[in-house]
């Protein structure tokens, strides 16, 4: 679909005629890393190659070593993805980009067919998404091919060799070094300026945040093995203050910001979703509100695009498509506002999770296991959420935090086609680190609860359906874990009765998994394997001592009231009929096909009343929230949250 720069087939000693002025320590280093085969991929590769090869670019390209390591380590945390590239066409641990090559070879599957909109008052609106061609591919989409012109690297290398990667990396700081008029200096406070060029944003606010991010890296220093098993270290520098004033000299625009809900931390533009009428009396694409003063936010929805950048924003300009509050862009996180907290958007696939909630999506696909979140978008968003957990008293834990995955449908008919993403290649572990809220084990060894939280790297699962279906996705780290009928491996995975499918190990089907910070009542143990309550069952997963995949926890769960042999689960936690004033629509209030037997338990995340938010008209003066008697309790029930009335439970502390 997109052709790539001519690559050039690859011969001994072509990088060095390219290269006449390599000091002879660093040809030294070279001469090992520039194999025919990929550097950090060869079998039995030394472990300290990947650092090696920092240390020689920097030496060639005369870039301090620990700006490449600070600015790789914010672009891909050192990880190779197998030479696969990022959602933006990112490769390798600099994450240079070459886009037209990575969506040219790239297959994306939808991941539902749910209404975002979510609200039986009106006709369900599922439009197809038909993101526009790019006539022109941004700098910041091809810096891989920039990278091949100044080293004389074949773009393929570039794209699948490590040490090739780190090389172009340096070249194209070195280049834009000298652009500013900066001297190669040996200092790394002098790079500012090179690295906010280096991050491909156009605007000084996006550019200025992502160089920051870097030298906060360069303060704190970092240490981590990569994910092809390379040691990798950057010594902090904590007293490092680099000359920002070169942020002045990058020729950069200035955004508009005005409007934009966003810290100070992060760069923000207001891009707003359109509000129009159009026909039949519809309108869209989302609902104008009053929160948080006529209803509070509760939830902060995690999702992923499907769809790059560009594409994207030209979908939330059209009123007959669906909307999201925020969006972040992959390679620099930049991010853009579209609809205000104070509104509705039309996101979940739930309208009752849509009216108290916000939606954020990240450029990214599910399906595509190397089309990798970058460091970058994890910042810039954990920063985003952090001001908006603040703002409207949000808990920063996974019952408050969803994924698009854990929105429950809200009738019976809706659950085959509610959303999966962002994923099981959502690194949730990491994005809780950057909350500042880890997910740490707070109850004894027999505590009555577990919350899921193996080691991402280590956890990698098999998949099927990525590119084709019943076939094996690309072997990946992966935030979930697998759940079983038996304490055994062969055992059948566990059914969800809603979906009314047979269990698969698809990478879009969601019945039989939980997910790193998910928290669950334990059922039962077995050596090696704990059973938790989930969808009415017992189910078991895998937790050796050695390398567990879940920690002890505690809190407060729900179970059936005494003398009732089981309770009805809702998808929404709409109010009593009697609630309703005239003019308002009473709205069902319909039990799942779900239950909980008596003696199941399940954890509880929140604890609210009925309420419903009418909202049928263009102008919002009819607009109104209905609020009941009836109090739910939120709780963790399978992949997904559920709702329990609080008359059919009775609460209590898992530890006692």
């Amino acid at each position: 679909m997109r052709g790539s720069a001519p690559d050039s087939p690859s011969t001994p000693g072509h990088r060095h005629l390219k290269r006449a002025a390599v000091p002879l320590a660093a040809a030294a280093l070279l001469l090992p890393l520039f194999g025919a085969a990929p550097a950090q991929s060869a079998p039995g590769a030394a472990p300290d190659r990947l650092q090696s090869a920092f240390a020689a670019a920097s030496a060639e390209y005369h870039v301090p070593q620990s700006v490449l390591l600070a600015v790789s380590y914010l672009q891909s945390r050192w990880d190779y993805h197998g030479g696969a590239p990022s959602v933006s066409g990112g490769y390798g641990p600099m994450h240079l980009t070459d886009a037209r090559t990575a969506i040219a070879t790239t297959e994306h599957f939808a991941d539902g067919t749910e209404d975002a909109r979510g609200d039986g008052s009106r006709p369900a609106l599922r439009p197809t998404a038909q993101a526009p061609a790019d006539s022109a591919l941004p700098a910041r989409l091809k810096t891989l091919p920039r990278a091949a012109e100044l080293t004389g690297i074949p773009a393929a290398e570039l794209r699948t060799d490590p040490a090739a990667n780190v090389s172009g990396g340096a070249a194209l700081l070195a280049a834009a070094q000298r652009q500013l008029g900066e001297p190669l200096s040996a200092d790394p406070a002098d790079w500012y300026g090179a690295v906010a060029r280096f991050s491909g944003a156009d605007d000084t606010a996006t550019a200025r945040s992502y160089a920051d991010d870097v030298y906060d890296v360069l303060r704190t220093g970092e240490r981590r093995t990569t994910d092809a098993g390379q040691r990798v270290a950057l010594t902090a520098e904590p007293g490092l203050a680099p000359d920002t004033a070169q942020l002045a000299g990058t020729g950069l625009r200035t955004v508009d910001a005005d409007g934009a809900e966003c810290p100070k931390s992060v760069s923000c533009e207001w891009f707003p979703a359109a509000y129009a009428q159009f026909g039949n009396n519809d309108y869209g694409n989302h609902d104008l509100g009053d929160r948080p003063a006529s209803q509070p936010i509760k939830y902060i929805v995690i999702h992923d695009t499907e769809g790059a950048w560009d594409g994207v924003l030209n979908l939330i300009q059209d009123p007959t498509y669906v909307s999201w509050n925020y969006t972040i862009r992959s390679t620099d996180g930049l991010i853009a506002q579209h609809v205000k907290a104070k509104d509705v958007a039309w996101h979940a696939g739930n309208w009752d999770v849509n009216a108290r909630s916000i939606g954020i999506e990240h450029e990214g696909f599910l399906t595509d296991p190397d089309a990798w979140f970058t460091e970058s978008m994890y910042r810039s968003s954990a920063r985003l959420v952090k001001y908006l957990s603040k703002k409207y008293g949000i808990p920063l834990d996974r019952q408050h935090i969803l994924g698009h995955d854990n929105v429950p449908g809200p009738t019976a008919s809706t659950i085959p086609g509610m959303h999966t993403d962002p994923g099981p290649y959502w690194d949730w572990a990491h994005y809780f680190q950057l909350l500042g809220h880890p997910f740490r084990k707070t109850a004894g060894k027999r505590g009555g609860l577990v919350t899921i939280r193996p080691d991402y790297a280590a956890n990698q699962p098999t998949y099927t359906g990525c590119t084709t279906a019943g076939e094996p996705c690309a072997a990946h780290a992966s935030s979930e874990v697998r759940l079983y009928t038996d304490h055994d491996a062969g055992a059948p995975l566990i059914k969800d009765v809603g979906l009314g499918t047979t269990p698969t190990t698809g990478v879009n089907d969601v019945s039989s998994r939980v997910s790193t910070g998910q928290q669950y009542a334990v059922a039962d143990r077995w050596g090696d394997w704990t059973a938790i309550w989930y969808l009415g069952q017992k189910a078991w997963f895998q937790n050796p001592a050695k390398q567990p995949t879940a920690v002890s926890a505690k809190g407060l769960v729900i179970t059936p009231k005494d003398g009732l042999a089981s309770i009805p689960v809702y998808g929404r936690a709409y109010p009593e009929k009697s609630a309703y004033p005239a003019g308002v629509p009473a709205q069902s209030v319909v039990p799942l096909p779900y239950t909980i037997p008596a003696g199941q338990k399940y954890v509880v995340g929140d604890e609210m009343p009925g309420e419903y938010y009418y909202a049928v008209t263009f102008t919002p003066e009819a607009h109104q929230v209905v609020r009941g008697q009836d109090l739910y309790y939120e709780i963790q029930y399978g992949h997904r949250v559920e709702f329990v009335r609080a008359a059919d439970v009775t609460v209590e502390n898992s530890a006692g």
